[in-house]
């Protein structure tokens, strides 16, 4: 960067004015109602995913298993990425979409304070996803022990809001 220029990294709040790492101080931000969303999908075979709707895999209620695993996630953020603060989370709502070829999960979180909460969303989806993963790799394994067309794709959040309290 040249004299004069502006870039995103003036803007970062990550970090002291020396480089170190820090935690953004949210202190002085009024708590607000906040709410994102993120999706993800995992891709299947088709007899995976056929085994899923028919709860016919070996290790349990890959969805019901999923679910679980993708609002411990958000309970848990602020434990797994650094400098992310533990928020009060209001509500968590998953969905699970089965199609043909691949399971697509939305994970939708809620909270009340001074900071939003992308990041638990984004949590819920890819543990969520990981989780389907775990309950169908005896499944999804081909005659070498490799996944070929196992993937995870398309994590993003897709929806975030904030509005005043009354």
């Amino acid at each position: 960067m040249t004299d004069g220029e502006s870039g995103a990294a003036d803007d970062l709040t990550h970090t002291t004015d020396d480089g170190d790492v820090q935690m953004v101080d949210v202190g002085d931000k009024p708590d607000t109602a906040r709410r994102a969303v993120a999706r993800g999908e995992i891709h299947l075979a088709e007899p995976t995913v056929d085994a899923i709707r028919g709860d016919e895999i070996g290790k349990g209620d890959v969805l019901a298993t999923a679910r679980v695993g993708a609002v411990q996630a958000v309970k848990h953020t602020w434990e797994t990425i650094p400098m992310c603060h533990q928020i009060p989370i209001t509500n968590v709502a998953t969905d699970f979409d089965v199609r043909e070829d691949r399971v697509v999960l939305e994970v939708a979180v809620e909270t009340t304070g001074k900071t939003g909460c992308e990041m638990e969303a984004l949590e819920g989806v890819t543990t969520g996803l990981n989780v389907v993963w775990d309950m169908v790799k005896a499944a999804e394994k081909d005659d070498e022990g490799q996944y070929p067309g196992t993937r995870i794709e398309g994590v993003e959040v897709v929806a975030k809001e904030k509005r005043r309290l009354d």
